[in-house]
């Protein structure tokens, strides 16, 4: 039987730029690793929710500040836990502003086009989950 971990996992885009997280030490799962903003959805509150409430802890960005452009469709990934997967639900917003104010759970930050994204070790399925919502 197989676990499924539901998450979200959202891109912020500014002029042709998205947004990438360079996840710190601290974090339980994927040190060092890059990804959008994410975070484990809880109970059962809605993806869109946790997505605009991750960007804000994770990025300092308030829900004014951002433009929801596309939601992807509910995407299975391997994970590297055996009896796994995640369960991630893509979101893409716009944003006017690109300062960002990050947390502990990530160290770095990238403004990168699409092209520069195989430039990066990300975490698994990063570039998939970019496209579907491109």
């Amino acid at each position: 039987m197989l676990n499924s971990t539901s998450i979200v996992t959202a891109f912020l885009t500014h002029n042709d730029k998205y947004l990438i997280l360079k996840r710190s030490d601290k974090v339980r799962s994927m040190r060092g690793l890059w990804a959008g903003i994410s975070g484990i959805i809880e109970g059962s509150e809605e993806p869109l929710y946790r997505a605009k409430r991750e960007i804000f802890e994770e990025a300092g960005i308030t829900e004014d500040k951002l433009s929801l452009l596309r939601s992807g469709q509910q995407m299975h990934v391997e994970s590297q836990y055996a009896n796994h997967e995640w369960l991630i639900h893509p979101f893409l917003f716009a944003v006017k502003n690109t300062a960002i104010t990050l947390n502990w759970e990530n160290n770095e930050y990238a403004w990168i086009s699409v092209s520069d994204l195989s430039q990066y070790q990300t975490v698994p399925s990063l570039d998939k989950v970019l496209a579907s919502l491109r």
